[in-house]
C-alpha cells in the first residue's frame, strides 16, 4: 500500500516546508531545472527512455505536489505541442512498456499522478500540458459553450469567459489548477440554489465536470490496434466514465457549457460563535450555517483550530453593487492570507520544528490576522464579477495537507450535519490534546454544493459522471445537496494520520441514516494507522460500494473500470496507485 507517514522527513525538511508557504520560499515550489535527455545520458543516466519519438523534446525534471509530500527528482518529462503528439507518445509507450501521466500544475494531494514511491528509474514519462495545450475559444453563443485545452488554468479560463460576459456559478478557490486536472477529480466550488433564486441557463450547482458538452481523449482503437484521438459527445453512453476519470485516461480538450456571468457580493463574518453557527437544529440559534445557506446559497466556513468564531464567507447574486460593498476588479483580494505575516510564520516554524503546544496560539493568531486583515484591506464586503470574488488561494498561500469528504443529503439536514461534525470534531481534538497531542493546526473548511444534474448541460441524453462524488442517488432523489468537509494540517504533524483515521471512520458510520459519504478524490482518504490512501477496506470495499449502491450495471464502479480497461488495455494511463484502487 502507499504510505505518506506523519513525521517522515525523507520527503521534505521541516524548515523547507515553512519556507515553502511564503513568497521567499517560492523557489522550493517550482520544479527543478530541466536536464535534456542527451545531457542526462552523457552524465551517465542509464534509464533514458529508448527510441523516444523524434521531434519531441525529452528531459528530466522534478515533480512536487501541492503539499510537497510527493516529491520525485528527475522524472522523465516532455511537453507535447499538440494533441497529435500525445497520441504519438501513447503509441510509443504501449510499444515500449511505459506509462504516461498528464502533468498539470501539480496542485493536488492524492497520488493520482505519481506516488511517493515513484523514482526516476521507473518506466514513466510525464506529459506537461501547461506549456502548449492551453487554448480557449468560444464555439457557441446560444447556448454558450467554450472549447478549452487540458493545460489551460482556471485563472485563464475564467478571465477568458469574463471578457465575453460569461462565467460559472462556482469554482475552486485556487486559479492555478488546470482544466484537465479539475475535471479528472470533479472539482467544485460552493453553491446551491438560494431561496427564490432563478438559476442561470448554462450553469450548474454541481461539479465542473457536469458542464462538459463533449471531450476529446486518447483511446485505444481495437480494430486498428493503436491509440488515437476520439471525441465523445455528452450524449454517448461511454462519456460518463471520462467526465471524472481520476487520471485513468488522457483528455486533451473539452467543450464546456457556460452561461451569462453574474456579479457576486461576498460578505465576511467573523463574530458568530461556533455555538450559534453550528448549533443543533431546534436550539434556538438565529445566525446558523443553514440560515445563511438558505438566504444566499453560497457559503464557506473557515474554522481555525482552537478558536470559537469561524470566518464565514457568504456570496449572494447581486446584479448591482449594494450600498456599503466595495467594488473589486481582480481576484485574490485577501492579501493577508496569501503570504504569512511574521507572527504567523514564526508560530508555524515552532510547530513544524517540534513545538506542537504552540498550536492553540497559532490558531488564534491566524484568526486575529484574518479579522485585522479584512478590516485593514476593506474586504469584509466586496462585490464584482464572479471570478473576482470566487478565487482567493494563490501559490504563496501556506501549504497544508487535507482530508476530504462530502455527505449527500437533503438540504433540510445541513444544520444537523454541521452540528454533529462540530461536536465530534471538538471532542476528538480534546481527546488528543489531553494526551499532549495537537494533530490539527490548520483550518476546517465547510462548503455546500448541489448534485451533478445532467439537465444542467442542456444536452439531450446526457448522464451524470459515474465517479463524481456529486452523482445523484437514484434511491434518494430528495438528497439534493452535498456538504463538503476538509480538515487541514501541516503534512508532517505527528498523530495527524491517527486523527484522520478516526475522523474518517466517524464519517462513514455517522451519516448512514440520512446521507451518503463520498471521499474527495483530490484530498486525503483511506487512512490506515500509518498513512493515507492505504486502508484496504476503504480502498477495496467502501469506495467501490459507494459507486455500486443504487446503480445499475451500466452505471457503476465496475462498469467504469471495465470501460477504462477497454479504452486503455495496455494501462499506459496508470500509476502504482491505480493498480491498487482500480485494478484490471
Amino acid at each position: 500500500m502507499l504510505a505518506v507517514r506523519a513525521g517522515d522527513r525523507s520527503q521534505l525538511s521541516r524548515r523547507a516546508f515553512v519556507a515553502g508557504g511564503t513568497a521567499a520560499g517560492l523557489a522550493l515550489l517550482t520544479p527543478l531545472g530541466r536536464v535534456d535527455a542527451a545531457t542526462a545520458a552523457s552524465l551517465g543516466a542509464a534509464n533514458v527512455p529508448p527510441d523516444f519519438p523524434a521531434g519531441i523534446r525529452l528531459y528530466q525534471q522534478s515533480y512536487q505536489n501541492w503539499a510537497q509530500q510527493i516529491t520525485v527528482d528527475g522524472l522523465w518529462t516532455c511537453a507535447p505541442v499538440n494533441a497529435d503528439q500525445v497520441v504519438t507518445i501513447a503509441n510509443w509507450a504501449a510499444a515500449h512498456g511505459y506509462r504516461i501521466r498528464a502533468r498539470g500544475m501539480m496542485h493536488g494531494w492524492s497520488p493520482l499522478t505519481v506516488t511517493p514511491a515513484t523514482t526516476a528509474a521507473d518506466r514513466i514519462v510525464l506529459l506537461d500540458t501547461t506549456q502548449h495545450l492551453t487554448g480557449a475559444e468560444l464555439i457557441e453563443t446560444s447556448p454558450a459553450a467554450v472549447r478549452v485545452q487540458a493545460g489551460t488554468t482556471m485563472d485563464t479560463l475564467l478571465e477568458f469567459l469574463e471578457r465575453h460576459g460569461l462565467g460559472v456559478t462556482a469554482a475552486p478557490a485556487p486559479g492555478d489548477i488546470t482544466i484537465g486536472g479539475a475535471l479528472a477529480i470533479d472539482a467544485h466550488g460552493t453553491a446551491i440554489r438560494a431561496t427564490g433564486e432563478d438559476p442561470i441557463a448554462g450553469h450548474t450547482y454541481g461539479s465542473l465536470s457536469n458542464l462538459v458538452v463533449s471531450l476529446t481523449a486518447v483511446v485505444w482503437n481495437a480494430s486498428k490496434r493503436h491509440y488515437e484521438l476520439r471525441r465523445f459527445d455528452r450524449s454517448e453512453t461511454d462519456t460518463k466514465a471520462f467526465l471524472v476519470h481520476l487520471g485513468r485516461t488522457f483528455v486533451t480538450e473539452v467543450e464546456l457549457r457556460v452561461g451569462a456571468n453574474a456579479n457576486l457580493r461576498c460578505q465576511s463574518y467573523t463574530d458568530i460563535p461556533v455555538s450559534q453557527l453550528f448549533a443543533a437544529p431546534g436550539a434556538g440559534a438565529s445566525s446558523t450555517f443553514a440560515s445563511f445557506l438558505e438566504e444566499a446559497g453560497r457559503v464557506e466556513a473557515i474554522w481555525y483550530p482552537f478558536t470559537t468564531k469561524p470566518w464565514l464567507k457568504v456570496w449572494s447574486v447581486s446584479p448591482n453593487k449594494p450600498a456599503g460593498a466595495v467594488k473589486v476588479s481582480s481576484a485574490y483580494n485577501y492579501v493577508f492570507s496569501d503570504e504569512l505575516p511574521v507572527e504567523v510564520s514564526e508560530l508555524a516554524t515552532k510547530i513544524i520544528n517540534g513545538e506542537p503546544a504552540a498550536t492553540p496560539t497559532f490558531g488564534n493568531t491566524q484568526y486575529e490576522v484574518s479579522v485585522a486583515g479584512l478590516l485593514a484591506t476593506n474586504t469584509n464586503d466586496i462585490w464584482g464579477p464572479s471570478k473576482d470574488t470566487l478565487l482567493y488561494i494563490k501559490p504563496t498561500t501556506i501549504r497544508e495537507t487535507a482530508n476530504g469528504y462530502t455527505v449527500q443529503m437533503n438540504r433540510a439536514n445541513v444544520q444537523r450535519a454541521v452540528s454533529e461534525f462540530s461536536a465530534f470534531f471538538t471532542s476528538l481534538i480534546a481527546s488528543f490534546t489531553a494526551k499532549g497531542d495537537y494533530p490539527v493546526n490548520m483550518p476546517v473548511e465547510i462548503r455546500v454544493t448541489g448534485r451533478d444534474e445532467p439537465a444542467d448541460v442542456e444536452v439531450k441524453g446526457a448522464s451524470a459522471p459515474v465517479l463524481s462524488a456529486l452523482h445523484p442517488r437514484s434511491d434518494h432523489p430528495d438528497w439534493d445537496v452535498s456538504v463538503w468537509f476538509d480538515v487541514l494540517t501541516f503534512p508532517l504533524t505527528p498523530t495527524s494520520v491517527t486523527f484522520y483515521r478516526r475522523l474518517e471512520q466517524w464519517f462513514f458510520s455517522n451519516f448512514r441514516s440520512y446521507g451518503s459519504v463520498r471521499n474527495e478524490w483530490s484530498k486525503g482518504w483511506a487512512y490506515s494507522s500509518q498513512a493515507a490512501w492505504s486502508d484496504p477496506t476503504v480502498l477495496h470495499t467502501t469506495i467501490p460500494e459507494i459507486y455500486r449502491t443504487a446503480r445499475n450495471a451500466g452505471n457503476s464502479w465496475d462498469w467504469a473500470l471495465a470501460t477504462y480497461n477497454r479504452y486503455d488495455p495496455h494501462r499506459i494511463f496508470t500509476d502504482a496507485f491505480h493498480d491498487v484502487l482500480m485494478p484490471r
